[in-house]
């Protein structure tokens, strides 16, 4: 069963699970073949559980998603984009560690309106 903070979009899907959703969102630009980008995948997933009802992950596979990435103007992966509705607040540009990336999702994107 899919965890409802952690979500896949792509281009045809973005704007109804990122874009409109009720809460924040950390938006995962990554791709498979990038190793910072699987090191950091499992850190945010946790951190989504830590962070559910008050943001939200999704997930895009770069790839698969060119007019995202080509939107967001991502030059490198991992990139993550703060959201909140449906607007660019936040971004955090490669890998870092866990609780560098708890800041940034607490203090950008999570925070109290």
């Amino acid at each position: 069963m899919p965890l409802p903070w952690i979500a896949e979009a792509d281009d045809a899907t973005f704007t109804d699970i990122a874009e409109r959703s009720p809460l924040p969102v950390v938006v995962d630009l990554w791709a498979p073949w990038c190793g910072p980008c699987r090191t950091i995948g499992p850190i945010l997933e946790q951190l989504a559980g830590e962070f559910a009802g008050r943001c939200k992950l999704v997930k895009v596979n770069v790839d698969g998603a060119p007019a995202t990435r080509a939107r967001f103007v991502v030059q490198g992966v991992p990139t993550l984009i703060g959201l909140r509705d449906g607007r660019e607040v936040a971004r955090q540009v490669g890998a870092a560690p866990a609780d560098r990336l708890r800041h940034w999702i607490s203090t950008s994107v999570a925070k109290a309106a």
